[in-house]
């Protein structure tokens, strides 16, 4: 790949915008070297304004992400896009949610531009569990891991039963929610047919990929290959 599409690829500019920024002297190599439109030692090698470029096709990454903000750029207010680099909304190809959390739902959230992985991730076979740490408006009632694990729970305005999920308490009004399917405000849904009301949901882990710690709300990082496929442990 030339070096001009390479960069508009990654959306620093169009690629007139990109030769200019290359016969400006702004792109050189990783000894400082300044870079020609055909001289290309390789991604890893190329520094913008003497930083490493954005990490090229394909892309990973965890977000952890905030309250308020939506998956959508075609929901109004604020989207998790909006917590990326500007230059992100001009990569080709783009990225994508690899499964949406609701506005009012914080925590791990993946973000791809490789379609067969988001596909990977979110098929149905891939079993890839979801693990929700809900917080509730009043105390549990006991009855919530039998009637949630039923297989036979069906919620309102569906036709289908859910699958069993786990159910785990953590104290009077918290629990663990574990989903092996991710239906329209689910967790939601169910704690509401139960006779409860969540106040605060938040994502902790897909798989075996746990929400990174270091990852304060809105900030996010790069997926390394070996959390790619703890993705896919508790398969």
């Amino acid at each position: 790949m030339k070096l001009v599409k390479l960069l508009a690829n990654l959306g620093y500019g169009s690629r007139k915008e990109v030769d200019r920024m290359i016969r400006s002297g702004v792109v050189t190599d990783s000894m400082g070297n300044t870079l020609g439109t055909k001289d290309f030692p390789g991604a890893e090698n190329v520094r913008m304004n003497g930083e490493e470029l954005d990490p090229a096709f394909p892309l990973v990454i965890v977000m952890n992400k905030p309250d308020g903000f939506t998956c959508s750029t075609e929901d109004p207010g604020d989207t998790v896009y909006d917590l990326l680099p500007p230059r992100f909304s001009q990569r080709n190809p783009g990225l994508n949610c690899v499964g949406r959390l609701d506005k009012d739902t914080t925590g791990m959230l993946l973000m791809s531009d490789d379609g067969k992985f988001l596909h990977k991730v979110i098929h149905p076979k891939s079993n890839c569990l979801k693990v929700y740490h809900a917080i509730l408006d009043r105390p549990l009632s006991g009855h919530e891991a039998e009637l949630f694990g039923s297989g036979e729970f069906v919620l309102e305005s569906d036709t289908s039963p859910l699958l069993p999920a786990g159910f785990e308490a953590l104290g009077e009004k918290e629990a663990l929610i574990t989903l092996h399917e991710g239906r329209y405000h689910q967790v939601r849904r169910m704690f509401a047919a139960a006779g409860n009301h969540v106040l605060g949901l938040k994502r902790i882990s897909i798989g075996g990929f746990k929400l990174p710690e270091e990852l304060e709300e809105g900030e996010w990082r790069e997926v390394s290959e070996q959390e790619k496929a703890a993705l896919f442990e508790n398969a």
